[in-house]
């Protein structure tokens, strides 16, 4: 990149700093918290962005360079009036009426779901792949629509250039099921899809059907449009995200793969991380990370005996301390150069009036030559921003399930504990068991019993301590470049898969919008798909200017009351459209 970087002085652009009157800190970002990093450095020689220096500090240069706004430039009529349809009320009313159908057909998945073809409950998902054949007819008539593993849909628009990769987009078609209890506490039915003149309500609206069905939308827009793409599209739909994609998402990946190879894709775009508030700033910010994955069980075997003669410690007694220890030895939060969320701090003291200063203080002037400890004081100074940012850097541990004892009268003899986690980008899932082995041991020896740490055997023996990975450890997702600009495939400088999110996004919402790329601290279903593509995004590209910034969170995700701001859905089918066009015109192979 570096003998390239004075060639393209006018692809990138800097907003201008905005102060705003709200909270210096995002509201929340609970279970999907999501923050983000800035696009890496480019050197001075190539762009100096004009930024005070805080703090005595030098200015930070060339911290958070924006791509500039990227717009289709082929057009012709049908093109023309396809934009002006979208933001005519005949499409809101169409856009309305798709997804209210989509939210009514209860596609719920089960922690306990039995096989496909088994399990009669996977059966309401051949009624939602009708609906999607009724819904969008052109899609279904013009492109390819493969099945695997009976539910999965891969959607094959072929391009007019076989020697470019494909753009894939992503989404999943089951839902959280709602719990019987909360029924009456939702403002309208959970599946009722019931629109109240700005909100799409019911379960599914906002995680992710409105993905699905933002990406249909375009595409089928652009059918009538007689638009023809010069890059293939690939839509891949899984049906059990919500359980952890083994059924959907795990074959659907292997089955790309075969098809395209490793690498084989140019870009992939999955459901994320939305537009957020930080420090007075609008922040979009794409996931190109995600935190990795265990859960270990501990199972303690002590003797029985009568109740009624019971030692100072049986078996719960000794697991509770165990977890006791488990949660006041927590870890250490830590950001590692790889981290996103750095550079979401440089982005913020970049164009964020409302940044904290002690915050600015502590950024190191070159990410580069950052020093451990310097990384230290500033994850702990950050860690004070509450949790929801804490957990972006720090590995967390949740213990989840605990079990004991099978009657009131006997003495436990098995007690058993589910200890979650979720691991920090530039740790090892090793750094957790490691841990859980040390702490273990401590209280066996406090209590004379064996430890069995992560061995190869099932077995258990009396008076012991089992850890036993539950088969599901993830490592920490690979981090996609976020580098504006590239030059693989091509002797000069192009726009980086990142570059043309950007760019779109920037066209989309406005040169005050800064795009950042951001982490999940949870596992979407592109936990697959790593082989396929070096450039995948967690994305959800939905958003309404005139609505109150907050947290870039889905409103009502995962409870009640779980709803879609239609105008954001229809600005999702901008994007989308906009963005297979900018990828059809960008020279990336």
């Amino acid at each position: 990149m570096t003998e390239k970087q004075g060639l393209l002085p006018s692809a990138v652009s800097a907003p201008a700093p905005r102060s705003r009157a709200s909270s210096p800190y995002w509201a929340t970002l609970s279970k999907v918290a999501v923050a983000a990093l800035l696009l890496k450095v480019f050197g001075g020689a190539y762009l100096a962005l004009d930024s005070p220096g805080y703090g005595g500090q030098e200015p930070l240069k060339a911290r958070c360079d924006q791509a500039e706004p990227l717009s289709p430039s082929f057009s012709r009529d049908h093109l023309d009036k396809m934009a002006g349809y979208i933001d005519s009320p005949e499409f809101l009313k169409a856009a309305v009426a798709n997804m209210a159908g989509a939210v009514q057909i209860p596609t719920e998945s089960y922690d306990d779901m039995g096989p496909v073809g088994e399990d009669p409950r996977w059966e309401v998902l051949f009624e939602f792949a009708e609906y999607l054949k009724k819904t969008f007819p052109l899609v279904h008539s013009k492109l390819n629509l493969e099945t695997v593993n009976t539910h999965g849909l891969v959607y094959t628009w072929k391009g007019s250039d076989s020697s470019l990769k494909p753009t894939v987009f992503m989404a999943h078609q089951d839902v959280v099921p709602v719990a019987k209890a909360t029924i009456g506490q939702w403002t309208y039915p959970p599946f009722s899809g019931h629109y109240d003149g700005k909100y799409l309500w019911g379960r599914g609206s906002n995680d992710c059907k409105n993905n699905l069905i933002g990406i249909l939308e375009s595409v089928e827009l652009l059918l009538q449009a007689d638009y023809e793409p010069k890059r293939t599209l690939v839509l891949s739909f899984g049906f059990d995200e919500e359980i952890s994609g083994f059924h959907g998402a795990q074959p659907l990946a292997a089955f790309l793969l075969e098809r395209y190879g490793k690498d084989g894709a140019a870009v992939i775009v999955d459901e994320g991380a939305g537009i957020a508030e930080a420090w007075g700033t609008n922040f979009a910010i794409p996931g190109v990370a995600e935190k990795g994955y265990i859960d270990v069980e501990i199972i303690l075997r002590m003797p029985g005996g009568h109740s009624s003669i019971p030692p100072q410690h049986n078996g719960i007694g000794v697991m509770a301390e165990l977890i006791t220890q488990i949660e006041a030895n927590p870890y250490e939060s830590r950001l590692y150069k790889e981290n996103p969320f750095l550079g979401l701090l440089q982005c913020g003291a970049e164009y964020s009036e409302e940044f904290p200063k002690k915050l600015r203080k502590l950024l190191p002037s070159h990410a580069a030559n950052t020093c451990a400890r310097k990384e230290d004081k500033l994850a702990l100074e950050a860690a004070k921003l509450g949790d929801a940012f804490k957990y972006l850097f720090t590995t967390s541990q949740a213990p989840d399930i605990i079990s004991g004892g099978v009657k009131s009268n006997a003495l436990p003899e098995r007690t058993v504990v589910l200890v979650n986690h979720r691991v920090n980008v530039g740790e090892q899932t090793s750094v957790v068991k490691d841990k859980l082995t040390k702490i273990a041991h401590g209280i066996a020896k406090k209590y004379k019993l064996d430890v069995h740490a992560f061995t190869n055997s099932t077995g258990e023996t009396p008076s012991s301590i089992t850890l036993r990975d539950t088969g599901r450890a993830l490592e920490p997702a690979p981090v996609t470049p976020t580098e504006l600009f590239s030059t693989e495939g091509s002797d000069n400088a192009t726009l980086s898969p990142y570059g043309v999110i950007a760019g779109t996004t920037r066209a989309l919402y406005g040169k005050s919008m800064v795009v950042a790329p951001g982490i999940m601290t949870g596992n979407t279903d592109t936990k697959y798909y790593w082989d396929l593509s070096r450039h995948i995004f967690r994305w959800g590209p939905q958003f309404d200017p005139e609505e109150e910034s907050g947290s870039g969170l889905p409103e009502g995700i995962h409870t009640v009351n779980e709803r879609l701001n239609v105008r954001a859905h229809i600005n999702g089918v901008k994007w989308y459209s906009s963005f297979i066009r900018n990828m059809d015109e960008s020279r990336l192979p």
